[in-house]
């Protein structure tokens, strides 16, 4: 395994081990305290910790290899745990409105230092995690989301020491349910972007940033290549993508072929980041003609266009 995948893989390992930590000692204080937001963060924090159990199995499964049954491998694996967790995200989010709401109608007294002093912590423990998932995620939406789960507890937490400092020198309690919104807004907002995107790979769409167009044009200027069509792009992972298509060339023997296909890839690659490519190639047609006793070549497209054209004309 590459040394940026061990240390990734110790990253998710160590951010689980202490978003478990946070969550118990945030129930344990919540309880002790009476607060019923260290207690609903408590909670926040363990459904983000077995958000990061499943990003951490998904990292594992997604670099296994290809087998005779799973081709591709399992670079998706990542990508449908993600989904999994931005559904978890709005899951969450409705909690927090609903606690929001409850609150704004019943409001509780709460022993505020409690709440700023296990607010901080939780702060600066959500804040360090959530750095170094963001160190490793690399564009990798499994890990983006991971992040996103840490970050939004990171504003949370510090949001129950701004509450609790506000509570305690206005005596307000529903400064509390206020930030609960604010908060479920931040975590509905962000899970949006990902289930965007992870839907998008699951269902095999063109991937963000790279549009068909731009890709048919780049690949008609290389030379030796005349005509391009039936493409199709999408992606296997988060960072794998790949391509199909079929691409018409002149009537020229294999090994010419093979120097096109070179300049393909390399275009392909080096421009979108598309590694994995199928190309078909079609040759152009030639048949006789009467005019210089030579021939006449078409490229595959013009060559049912030139057929459709003769037949009607013997008709």
């Amino acid at each position: 395994m590459h040394v940026h995948d061990v240390k990734t893989g110790s990253v998710l390992k160590w951010s689980v081990a202490v978003m478990l930590a946070l969550a118990v000692g945030e129930a344990v204080a919540g309880y002790l305290a009476g607060s019923l937001a260290l207690v609903s963060d408590a909670g926040h924090n363990f459904t983000d910790s077995l958000a990061l159990v499943l990003a951490w199995f998904a990292f594992y499964v997604q670099a296994m290899p290809p087998t005779r049954s799973k081709t591709y491998g399992y670079h998706r694996a990542g990508v449908l745990a993600a989904f999994v967790n931005a559904l978890l995200l709005v899951g969450m989010a409705l909690f927090v409105f609903y606690e929001a709401y409850h609150r704004l109608l019943s409001p509780h007294a709460v022993n505020t230092q409690w709440m700023m002093v296990v607010g901080g912590v939780g702060f600066l423990a959500d804040a360090g995690v959530s750095v170094a998932l963001l160190r490793q995620a690399r564009g990798d939406v499994n890990l983006r989301t991971a992040f996103v789960h840490t970050a939004a507890d990171a504003v949370s937490t510090l949001g129950i020491v701004i509450g609790g400092w506000l509570i305690a020198r206005t005596g307000i309690q529903q400064i509390d349910a206020v930030l609960g919104f604010l908060i479920g807004a931040l975590i509905l907002w962000s899970s949006v972007g990902i289930i965007r995107e992870t839907l998008n790979i699951l269902l095999e769409g063109a991937p963000q940033g790279i549009h068909l167009d731009a890709v048919v044009s780049s690949l008609r200027r290389i030379e030796g290549v005349e005509e391009v069509h039936d493409v199709h792009i999408w992606s296997l992972g988060s960072h794998s993508h790949a391509m199909s298509g079929h691409v018409g060339i002149a009537n020229i023997p294999p090994s010419e072929s093979n120097e096109i296909l070179r300049r393909i890839n390399t275009v392909l690659d080096e421009q979108y980041h598309i590694s994995h490519t199928t190309i078909q190639f079609e040759h152009a047609a030639c048949e006789p003609n009467d005019l210089n006793h030579g021939q006449k070549c078409y490229t595959p497209e013009e060559h049912v266009s030139h057929g459709g054209a003769e037949a009607r004309r013997r008709r």
